[in-house]
């Protein structure tokens, strides 16, 4: 399973993940998303400021909740020009019955007052205190609720507004990214406190919603500019501002959007948002601050379409990169796609706050490079070992490590190409056997052939020459094939040469051990064959074949016999004109089975 087609499936998985948006696609994807967040320069923002209910402020005036009483002093010590949001939510009557004076307070200042949506309940009654026109036919796509907790109607009807403090985490991973700027009570839009807070201090009346098919499309504050939305009219947050925050014991500044909340430990619990861990009312400012900064971080439903295009382009790119390039280039176009949704999609993050995944189309790439590499890896090595254990005995260390790196030197197929080939055999076998027998002993005659043609192997070999055989005391040797040797004609008579000499450096071995004389008769021929595997499906070996490997052979039995006893070494015409640089001498003619002319052979000049 190395093929190319085997990767795919890994492809289909990954295209199927994303377009069904499981889990782990969307763990990574809110994971980029928060990355990509984090990379946002710091912005301060001077209109909004976090007062806070903090442990110092409970220390001075007592357990929390505090009496309405309390609450009302400080909004009466807030100047008249500060919008105060309170996310507070006064349900319930004051049990030490001070809601009268938190009323008046809140009717001397501007006051922003929080709402719970709720499933435990029903409610009516939903007290909103802007005008609501829409374009198009409204779609019930809000996130529903069945109730809704409102300030008691005594404070509720002296304040400025009454918002929904309410969000729904991503999930798997319990994050806050988005804030609804509306809720459904009962089908009934409800604004959000960020919203109705920005609607108060921009000073406009109404809000317009424009729904499409899926649920609202955008919603817009006047003449302002609209807030594109997700269908539920949720507005994905941007978290990357930075406060002024204060105890509430401390004077109120002027001219703010002041965002009342509770930061004392025990009483309020911090939201998990892609910046970290804030209070509540930390998310509502930067709801505010994103709809009034106009903000819009964009993630419109087509953009899954396009994710899921790029993860397929870049997988199928990254296929053809590893099986088709050379290895280098493979991995550096490899690289380039995966680095390409990366890059593509920090591009338009930071020009328009569009997101798009780049990160589950470069894990897609990761594991695609990865099992294509381990394939050729895999290929390769395979191949490395064919070449090893079929060439390992026929040719040198160094050629075999040339194939082994570059295998594409070696065409397994079969082809027509000029060859020399080269048999050599040794003559008067016979009394060297008989000697042998008479010793009775077979296995000194096995090891006297072994070390004979160990020896002239190694001539073969050292001189490029490839080892098609061995034949008994014979051995069958070509050159050009499988690497390409544009002097193989030299070669080949250049292995003959040093073969006869090292014959007589072994004769006078052999005569000191008592044994009978021992010669050669090599023949070589140059010209065309078929070389490649041959056999059957079971069974081959990488051979040649053809009229010229005939003739060598047919050189090497008239070698060192008959009228040419005297010549251990004869090669034909057709070597002789190949030879540059040995010199050559005409000893005779021969007639080749099946041909009417003769052959002009030759030797070398000792």
């Amino acid at each position: 399973m190395t093929k190319w087609w085997s990767v795919l499936p890994v492809i289909v998985l990954f295209a199927f993940l994303k377009a069904t948006q499981t889990d782990i696609v969307k763990t990574v994807q809110f994971g980029y998303y928060d990355q990509l967040q984090k990379s946002q320069e710091i912005v301060s923002v001077d209109d909004i400021v976090l007062v806070n209910i903090d442990e110092r402020a409970i220390e001075k005036e007592g357990q929390y909740p505090w009496p309405r009483k309390t609450i009302a002093k400080y909004i009466n010590s807030a100047p008249n020009n500060t919008l105060l949001v309170s996310t507070m939510i006064w349900s319930e009557p004051d049990r030490f019955v001070g809601d009268k004076e938190l009323s008046h307070s809140i009717a001397q200042k501007p006051v922003i007052l929080a709402s719970a949506p709720t499933r435990q309940t029903t409610t009516a009654d939903l007290g909103i205190h802007a005008n609501v026109s829409t374009f198009g036919k409204p779609v019930n796509s809000l996130i529903d609720y069945s109730g809704i907790l409102t300030p008691i109607p005594e404070l509720a009807q002296m304040s400025m507004g009454v918002g929904a403090v309410s969000a729904e985490v991503d999930q798997p991973t319990g994050v806050l990214r988005r804030v609804p700027l509306m809720v459904g009570i009962n089908g009934t839009p409800y604004p959000s406190l960020g919203l109705d807070a920005v609607r108060v201090w921009i000073g406009e009346p109404s809000y317009t919603v424009k729904y499409n098919p899926l649920g609202v499309e955008w919603i817009r504050l006047g003449k302002q500019d609209p807030l594109i939305t997700e269908p539920s009219s949720e507005l994905p947050v941007a978290f990357w501002h930075d406060f002024a925050s204060q105890s509430i014991l401390e004077p109120i500044p002027e001219g703010k959007i002041a965002i009342l909340g509770v930061t004392a430990e025990g009483v309020a619990n911090p939201v998990p948002t892609p910046m970290g861990a804030v209070y509540p009312h930390e998310v509502q400012g930067h709801q505010i601050q994103t709809v009034l900064s106009g903000v819009q971080i964009l993630q419109p439903d087509w953009t899954v379409i396009v994710e899921l295009l790029v993860l397929v382009c870049i997988c199928l790119g990254i296929l053809v990169a590893v099986y088709k390039l050379p290895t280098i280039l493979g991995v550096i176009v490899s690289i380039g796609f995966l680095a390409l949704p990366l890059g593509l999609s920090f591009y338009v993050w930071n020009d328009r706050f569009l997101f798009l995944d780049g990160v589950w189309a470069s894990l897609g790439g990761i594991l695609v490079f990865g099992q294509s590499s381990f394939n050729q890896y895999y290929t390769t090595y395979k191949l490395k070992e064919q070449v090893k254990k079929q060439f390992g005995t026929y040719l040198s260390p160094d050629m075999v490590y040339m194939l082994q790196k570059d295998p594409s030197l070696l065409k397994l197929g079969g082809e027509r190409k000029e060859m020399s080939f080269l048999f050599m055999d040794i003559c008067g076998f016979t009394p060297i056997s008989e000697h042998y027998k008479n010793n009775n002993d077979p296995e000194g005659l096995v090891e006297l052939v072994n070390e004979f043609l160990n020896e002239m192997t190694q001539i073969i070999l050292k001189n490029g020459g490839t080892i098609d055989k061995y034949m008994g005391d014979c051995i069958m040797a070509f050159w050009n094939a499988p690497l390409p040797c544009d002097n193989h004609a030299e070669l080949a008579v250049k292995s003959a040469i040093e073969i006869e000499r090292k014959t007589d450096e072994l004769r006078k071995i052999y005569n000191e051990r008592g044994l009978p004389p021992i010669n050669v008769g090599t023949g070589i021929n140059t010209g065309d064959c078929i070389v490649g595997n041959m056999g059957s499906d079971s069974r081959f070996d990488y051979s040649v074949i053809g009229d010229a490997v005939n003739l060598a052979a047919r050189l090497e039995a008239t070698a060192s016999r008959g009228d040419y006893k005297e010549y251990p070494t004869i090669y034909s015409s057709f070597t002789m004109k190949k030879l540059t640089d040995t010199s050559s001498v005409k000893i005779g003619q021969i007639k080749v089975k099946g041909k009417e002319e003769l052959i002009d052979i030759y030797t070398f000049l000792k």
